[in-house]
């Protein structure tokens, strides 16, 4: 991979991070990388470990999640509130990433996160991909 593939990658992740909320798609963020369609879809699967649309539903179920433990705001709201246009689609990713649907982890105390500092908290609550939170909970040691 070259260096302007690896920058334009970085430029069309760092979009994905800061812009989740907007209807983004591969033509969109592959213009933002400067590559055709095709070719920063197969980039930045080999750079990163997943395709876009999962890497930008990963951000988005985080932001949900955030949004989800405030109370404030129901199911549909937050899916509105983080891009996603069908609560259905959010609501079975949602579920997948994070075990559990939006609205029992919307219900749950999330006590615990409270009492961390907000880095640790980012980082502990992060939700994974479906595929690679499989095989991190396989390579997590067994607690001692």
């Amino acid at each position: 991979m070259t260096p302007d593939d690896i920058a334009g990658l970085r430029r069309a992740r760092d979009r994905m991070d800061r812009e989740y909320a907007q209807p983004l798609d591969v033509p969109a963020l592959a213009r933002t990388a400067l590559m055709s369609p095709a070719h920063f879809a197969r980039r930045f699967r080999a750079a990163y470990g997943e395709t876009p649309y999962g890497y930008l539903m990963t951000r988005r179920i985080e932001r949900a999640k955030a949004l989800l433990r405030r109370g404030d705001l129901g199911v549909t709201e937050v899916c509105i509130a983080v891009g996603c246009t069908s609560l259905g689609s959010f609501s079975s990713r949602f579920t997948a990433v994070v075990g559990e649907t939006p609205s029992a982890y919307r219900r749950r105390s999330h006590e615990e996160l409270s009492r961390l500092p907000g880095c640790v908290a980012r980082h502990y609550d992060r939700p994974a991909a479906p595929n690679r939170a499989v095989s991190e909970k396989r390579a997590a040691p067994a607690p001692a």
